[in-house]
């Protein structure tokens, strides 16, 4: 469920706009009608696992040699 919410009510409300964040909706803070901002929950961290696609990244032999005038230039 989503929620939009004016700035103006914002800190009045922030414990009840906390509240329904933690219970897994989003809330949307806007200026008058354009949004500004997004309370979401934090979901569970999961461990980063390394090494899933090996050979999916490839660095060329070129990498770090220097770039052409041209790219600094903005001319190509």
């Amino acid at each position: 469920m989503t929620t939009t919410v004016d700035i103006e009510e914002g800190p009045t409300e922030l414990a009840e706009l906390l509240l329904l964040a933690s219970e897994g909706n989003e809330v949307i803070i806007a200026q008058g009608s354009r949004p500004v901002a997004r309370l979401l929950p934090i979901g569970e961290r999961r461990p980063r696992i390394g090494n899933l696609n090996p050979g999916s990244i490839t660095t060329s032999d070129d990498f770090d040699a220097p770039l052409p005038d041209d790219f600094w230039l903005g001319t190509e």
